[in-house]
């Protein structure tokens, strides 16, 4: 009886070992002062190897785009719109449409304006989606915290 319990048991954790939650885009984070009034925020993705995530600009029907929504501040507030280098754009069968992305790694960009010499942080969350020539994965909200630094 205490083999099979045993047996049972190494079962159950070599079950569970399987079914981790794949992550294959870290992100990390970076901003820069350019003067007083003036900072830029860096959102780097590295990707694994065989996985992608979207471009900031993708039409209606395909995959969910990259995105960056900034929680509102008296001490800060975005200028413009994110920035992206330029992606691969191909043809996707999952979709059945032209549709950019990025491979190992992107960095994105946004220029912040500063309203108050008390601005020490830029918070927000960003969504993406990650996909690889045999799936996708369910879109994914990341919080943000990014300090500003001196």
């Amino acid at each position: 009886m205490k083999k099979v319990l045993l047996v049972v048991i190494a079962l159950v954790i070599c079950a569970g070992a399987y079914a981790q939650i794949e992550t294959p885009v870290k992100w990390s984070y970076a901003a820069k002062k350019v003067n007083d009034k003036e900072a830029i925020v860096f959102f780097k993705a590295t990707i694994q190897t065989g996985w992608h995530i979207y471009s900031l600009d993708v039409k209606d029907g395909g995959p969910i785009k990259t995105s960056f929504e900034f929680v509102p501040s008296k001490l800060y507030a975005p200028v413009g719109k994110t920035t992206e280098p330029t992606p691969v754009t191909k043809f996707e069968k999952a979709f059945n449409m032209n549709v950019s992305y990025f491979e190992k790694e992107v960095v994105f960009q946004q220029k912040i304006s500063l309203k108050s010499a008390k601005a020490t942080n830029v918070t927000g969350k960003l969504t993406y989606m990650t996909c690889n020539d045999k799936k996708c994965l369910p879109p994914e909200d990341v919080d943000f915290n990014i300090p500003l630094g001196k």
